[in-house]
């Protein structure tokens, strides 16, 4: 782990901890969040789910306008038309969702860490334990771990876990601990641990 500390701790002395705290803050707009802004945040995370960031960034910006209005045919149609990978499946959870979306300034405001999370992942479809976090993350909340490819890959890297066959509810809490441990050591948030992890393993900060 020793290594790993040293690799985030000369990056927080670098340019990049500028760039990740401007991204932090762009995340912390959460009292200004509007159902519809929440919304859209929502169908963003949706999206990501094992497809590529930068290209669900994209595709969102071009067709985000249409989430509430369009069918489930209509919807897919364009999703296939930007070349987004999971078009039906994608777009039957967006339409599903935008009957929660009056609830979820509500819903935000659960003041149980672990409650507000599993709401979410018991009534949005298309969301497990990563797109809630990433989703909560997005909206200003810095205490979850978003435990993706890239952060799996990186822990395996320095030995600090073992690639998991599948990625339960049992294993992400036990992966996200891990993380906590290492944001603790650091003295940063789990919001900020994962730009940096992301930034080690892509050189890229996104949202």
């Amino acid at each position: 782990m020793n290594e790993l500390l040293t690799n985030i701790q000369k990056l927080r002395h670098s340019s990049v901890q500028i760039k990740i705290q401007k991204r932090i803050q762009d995340f912390k707009n959460i009292n200004t969040f509007s159902a519809e802004e929440l919304f859209q945040e929502l169908c963003f995370c949706i999206l990501t789910a094992n497809f590529n960031a930068e290209r669900s960034i994209y595709i969102h910006e071009q067709i985000h306008e249409y989430f509430c209005i369009d069918t489930k045919e209509t919807l897919s149609k364009k999703l296939r038309q930007q070349g987004y990978r999971f078009p039906n499946t994608r777009a039957a959870y967006i339409i599903d969702s935008v009957s929660k979306k009056d609830v979820l300034p509500r819903i935000i405001q659960i003041p149980k860490r672990d409650e507000r999370r599993i709401w979410l992942v018991q009534n949005i479809k298309g969301l497990g334990y990563k797109e809630t976090s990433h989703f909560l993350r997005n909206i200003g909340f810095d205490d979850y771990a978003i435990i993706d490819s890239h952060n799996l890959d990186i822990l395996k890297r320095y030995n600090l876990i073992k690639q998991p066959k599948t990625l339960t509810k049992k294993k992400y809490i036990e992966i996200e601990n891990i993380l906590q441990k290492i944001a603790k050591q650091t003295h940063l948030t789990l919001a900020e641990l994962d730009l940096y992890l992301w930034y080690l393993e892509t050189g890229k900060i996104l949202k």
